[in-house]
């Protein structure tokens, strides 16, 4: 028989150890489910300078203390992939994954969003030493050197502005011949004397001296030319993709598979919130999941109290 929780949160990163903490201090029952280690990307982030309370953190130790105080309250942890979750007579949740069943009266999806990678040698050998995928994350490390932005979206330029008022220049490289992103964002790019643009260019390779980023190995995709360009950091904005599939049978995503809420963290399923970067939302970071996190966690417990109220009265 598979063991029964208040709530079952799918995913342990910021969002998801946060709404352990709220609900297991409520004195809900709690299960967090995560296919890697606890924490998220916080453990591929040498250092986090813009949360709360510290000056400056190693993502790995950020992720230490976010968990004991998520476990502190009797919040459980669980290795697992979430294969699928669907709707029980009862009104409660069945949540099956690839080690154990499980049933719950709400979940919390905290799964998270992945970037979209280049695939290219280099990128996950140097990723946390160059490669980066948040500028707003790790632009401070590259003050006064030369990054490379690689994309040429809403994204790709908002973050190549913003790093251009950290590093000495920045140099946005676009398979394409235009930018796609808004116009608004190209006028503010094109003018700023810091950003400079190669165009019909893909990166190849980010190669490195084993230990950080040096350069990346590219190709014209109209003339086959291949260059290196010399780069402290390489950030990398060619997409994202919510980790959604375990949920998608439910109808609460959209065609794309981010999760609307509102602004209780409820989706369309009764007894099913979602939190963090797997949200239709426009920033995402730790300090946002974390504050979806305290919403959906105290929601949740009010939920489960009317759940409980409502079963006790039909079984009376």
């Amino acid at each position: 028989m598979a063991q029964h929780y208040d709530t079952i949160i799918l995913g342990a990163g910021p969002g998801g150890m946060t709404a352990a903490t709220y609900a297991s201090r409520a004195n809900m029952s709690v299960l967090m489910i995560d296919r890697g280690i606890y924490g998220g990307q916080m453990n591929n982030t040498a250092e986090v300078e813009n949360y709360p309370g510290f000056e400056s953190i190693l993502g790995p130790e950020l992720a230490e203390k976010m968990y004991a105080s998520s476990t502190k309250f009797g919040a459980e942890y669980a290795f697992g992939s979430v294969l699928h979750v669907e709707a029980q007579h009862d009104g409660t949740w069945h949540v099956v994954t690839d080690m154990d069943d499980y049933t719950a009266n709400t979940v919390i999806v905290a799964t998270g969003a992945a970037n979209v990678k280049l695939a290219v040698p280099g990128e996950d050998q140097y990723t946390g030493r160059g490669v980066s995928y948040c500028a707003v994350c790790d632009g401070a490390f590259f003050r006064g050197q030369h990054v490379i932005v690689v994309g040429g979206g809403d994204s790709a330029v908002e973050e190549a502005t913003y790093l251009a008022g950290l590093a000495d220049k920045v140099t946005i490289v676009h398979r394409r011949d235009k930018l796609r992103a808004q116009k608004i964002l190209q006028d503010r790019a094109f003018a700023n004397e810091k950003i400079d643009f190669i165009w019909n260019t893909e990166v190849e390779e980010i190669i490195g001296d084993d230990k950080k980023v040096t350069g990346v190995r590219v190709r014209n995709n109209q003339t086959d030319e291949v260059s290196e360009i010399a780069s402290a950091g390489v950030f990398i904005y060619v997409g994202l993709t919510p980790v959604s599939e375990p949920v998608q049978a439910l109808g609460i995503t959209d065609a794309n598979g981010w999760i609307h809420t509102n602004d209780r963290m409820e989706t369309a399923a009764p007894g099913i919130f979602a939190i963090g970067d797997v949200r239709d939302k426009e920033l995402r970071q730790i300090t946002t999941a974390v504050g979806d996190a305290a919403i959906a966690g105290q929601n949740a417990f009010s939920y489960n109290e009317n759940f409980k109220m409502a079963a006790s009265e039909v079984t009376e």
